[in-house]
């Protein structure tokens, strides 16, 4: 049965989708500052790509969810599809074009579009179709399909490869795994196996020979160069540390109100922050704003995330239910792996700033992804349907 749509149930004056769309607009303007203090050429060009992106926004407010969820196997093997695409040998730079070395990106003429962006839509999306009427995930066994289904986009991303935009999916799994009432116990042990597995290799790039080593060269550098910035050794600090340590520089001179708009540009033009309208984009807020535009936009992204929970608390249907849970996951994981970097507590991986960055892929995505999220919560929920999910922690930890 179809959901039809119901104005009075979807939005109050307060309802939390508005707090949403709030935030995710003003980091959207943060961004454009930022860029525009940055690279000043970009920030005209990021401002085309958001009247694209709220185009892209309403065309997601349009189907209802049943909809949404009847295609979304079909979105997520066409996604699939690209990203095989794109890294199958012989295909023209022309089509594929190679940047810092990695296949992400399919040239359109008019943009770069980057499959793995619209990944995080169909995953999301072919998860909570999957899971939403299921209990077979409460089961060791049952978690294969889920798992599986992760696992086949990931290993196409990383073949670009894309490190930053793979670390997302585990996460975003997991936080939907348990919010259709998967066992904590058995999550709890793949969590574990999975640290048991990063430990590992980090132990085995700091201890054994090149010829029993897993991760490539240049994952292998960048664990090495971050041990050793930890040990006080500072070879690594004009090579593979160059860009985390003119981040953490430009975002520490920022103090605690910023320096504004001339002099944060002289600053950054000055320290050559690489990506500075990008990946480390976050440096520059905190300069030109300061510790306060910091927190502030932190506090933003807290904001969407709870408001975008708070949305799916409010829903019933389990595939909206779930799907909203994963687009607050990305959206958390995804700022914090970013700032994090930016911070110098995480390796260096090519990972946007959510709703900040500049990049037409990247802002498009978002702008969908908070547009299924008001979609959802408008819906009328189903008058006749299966009932939905309700996660029961004491059962999730004890049930056998």
């Amino acid at each position: 049965m179809s959901c039809g749509r119901n104005r009075a149930f979807g939005f109050t004056r307060w309802h939390p989708g508005w707090i949403a769309l709030a935030s995710g607009v003003a980091l959207t303007f943060a961004g454009i500052v930022a860029i525009d203090t940055a690279e000043t050429a970009l920030a005209a060009k990021q401002k085309t790509w958001l009247f694209i992106s709220f185009i892209a926004f309403g065309l997601c407010l349009v189907p209802d969810a049943r909809t949404v969820g009847r295609f979304a196997h079909l979105f997520y093997a066409a996604i699939l599809l690209l990203l095989a695409v794109i890294i199958l040998p012989g295909v023209p730079d022309a089509i594929v074009p190679v940047r810092n070395g990695a296949r992400s990106w399919i040239n359109l003429y008019f943009m770069n579009m980057q499959p793995s962006e619209l990944a995080k839509i169909s995953v999301v999306l072919s998860l909570a179709w999957y899971l939403r009427y299921r209990d077979n995930y409460r089961s060791l066994r049952g978690l294969l399909v889920p798992f599986g289904l992760v696992l086949v986009p990931v290993m196409l991303i990383l073949r670009q490869p894309d490190l930053g935009t793979a670390m997302l999916f585990a996460p975003t799994l997991f936080a939907m795994l348990v919010a259709a009432g998967a066992k904590l116990r058995h999550l709890a042990g793949v969590i574990a196996l999975a640290g048991l597995s990063v430990v590992l290799n980090v132990l085995i790039v700091l201890a054994m020979p090149d010829s029993v080593q897993v991760l490539k060269p240049h994952q292998r550098a960048r664990i090495e160069a971050m041990v050793s910035r930890a040990q006080g050794d500072r070879r690594f600090d004009q090579s593979i540390n160059y860009q985390q340590l003119q981040a953490m520089t430009v975002l520490g001179s920022g103090a605690v109100t910023g320096y504004g708009a001339e002099r944060s540009a002289t600053i950054v033009e000055a320290n050559q922050l690489p990506l500075d309208y990008n990946d480390m984009i976050f440096a520059v807020i905190v300069n030109r704003f300061g510790l306060c535009g910091g927190a502030t936009l932190i506090g933003l992204f807290l904001v969407l995330v709870l408001s975008i929970l708070a949305v799916a608390s409010r829903i019933k249907d389990p595939f909206t239910r779930l799907a909203s849970v994963g687009f607050a996951a990305i959206f958390f994981v995804q700022s914090c792996v970013n700032i994090g970097i930016t911070l110098g507590l995480l390796p260096v991986t090519g990972i946007t700033l959510p709703f900040v960055s500049y990049g037409g892929s990247s802002l498009v995505t978002t702008f969908a992804m908070l547009g299924l999220v008001i979609n959802f919560a408008l819906q009328r929920p189903l008058l006749l349907g299966w009932p939905s999910f309700e996660f029961d922690r004491d059962d999730a930890l004890t049930d056998g």
